[in-house]
């Protein structure tokens, strides 16, 4: 059976890194520190959503956010209480009205929110908490930020509605400074000019886990982590941040291959001489060798990404299961939950550890998790 193992101690140390971080770098405009809200998207980057949550509310995490209305239903039904954000807007009155009656901080980003929002806290006579979403640039929710005379004009016209927040997310801020920077001018200028008509914007948030690292001056009231818990992060970990998790199986086969023998799909691999081999019941269904790639960089990092799928054309990619502390080479492709590897010369035997460092975020809900 395969275990995603958590490493409670090197979570933990991650957790007052960014707490400590987060303190250097000032006070809100009310003098506390800036707040941290950890994003628990994705099943908590593959941690399991709810103990995940727990864990971090156990060490000093009191604010959540997350990208769905099943996410968010989740944590509420294991009896979380503390303060959740919908990052998502929604226009769809039926999961309004779920999200409210659960006590869930709503995103608003357009005319058609806010009316539904403000009919649905005339219907319950309550007011609505919300954030502000704001479009800086990234083309998805929010109110695009050139677009103020609308924004102001609908903000002022709601009665339901209380602002808690405002927040915009950056696009590129792992490596495109110049355009993250004028994202950032683009918010400010638009909260400025908020307040200027007496428009409330609450708490400003705009940091994600590569921002937080890179622009301290940026880090507002509040910033949103994720990825930096897992020590996972695009941009230069400049605070000792650590990789807590890890993928951990067993072999569960031995046998002998003859030489000229072929090993998996397409038979891209064919055994050059007489070698044992190992049978590991994982794959990329567990996240073995999955990882972001082509939609997720810029064109640079396309071509090079292009490079490297020619170069792997010509040239195998080595890659590497831990066992018993000795890295073997996995042979051949990778199949949906096996993976064969060579154990030549190594004294490996049936029900040895087999370690595979993967993104937990890819890793199968089916697979047990185990805080250690």
């Amino acid at each position: 059976m395969s275990t995603l193992v958590i490493e409670k101690e090197d979570l933990r140390h991650n957790i007052e890194q960014i707490k400590k971080f987060a303190n250097q770098t000032g006070k809100d405009d009310n003098g506390n520190p800036v707040k941290i809200i950890a994003v628990v998207k994705a099943n908590g980057y593959g941690l399991g959503i709810v103990e995940y949550t727990k864990f971090l509310i156990d060490n000093g995490i009191s604010f959540f956010a997350v990208a769905t209305i099943e996410e968010a239903l989740k944590l509420r039904k294991s009896g979380i209480k503390e303060q959740i954000l919908m990052l998502s807007s929604t226009a769809i009155k039926q999961d309004v009205e779920t999200l409210v009656e659960n006590n869930i901080i709503i995103t608003i980003g357009s005319k058609e929110d806010i009316e539904i929002a403000d009919k649905i806290g005339e219907e319950k006579n309550k007011k609505i908490k919300v954030h502000l979403k704001i479009d800086t640039g990234f083309g998805r929710y929010g109110f695009i930020y050139s677009n103020r005379d609308e924004m102001i004009e609908t903000l002022k016209n709601m009665k339901n509605i209380e602002i808690e927040g405002t927040f915009s997310h950056f696009s590129t801020s792992f490596y495109d400074d110049k355009y993250t920077k004028k994202q950032f001018e683009r918010f400010i200028n638009c909260i400025e000019v908020l307040k200027m008509n007496e428009i409330q914007t609450g708490m400003l948030h705009i940091c994600n886990s590569s921002a937080f690292l890179k622009f301290p001056n940026m880090h507002l009231n509040a910033v949103r982590i994720g990825s930096a818990f897992l020590g996972r992060i695009s941009s230069t970990n400049t605070i000792g941040l650590k990789k807590i998790a890890h993928l951990e199986s067993e072999v569960t086969e031995i046998k002998e291959l003859p030489k000229g023998f072929n090993i998996g799909y397409s038979n891209i691999y064919t055994t050059p001489k007489v070698m044992k081999v190992a049978i590991i019941p994982c794959g990329y269904m567990d996240s073995v060798n999955v990882k972001n790639d082509k939609d997720m960089f810029r064109t640079i990092d396309k071509m090079r990404y292009l490079a490297e799928s020619i170069k792997s054309f010509f040239k195998k990619q080595d890659k590497y299961v831990n066992i018993k502390g000795s890295n073997c080479k996995i042979l051949g492709r990778i199949g949906t939950y096996h993976v064969i590897c060579d154990i030549d010369k190594k004294e490996i035997k049936i029900g040895d550890k087999a370690i595979f460092k993967v993104n937990t975020k890819f890793v199968d809900s089916g697979i047990r998790r185990e805080y250690r």
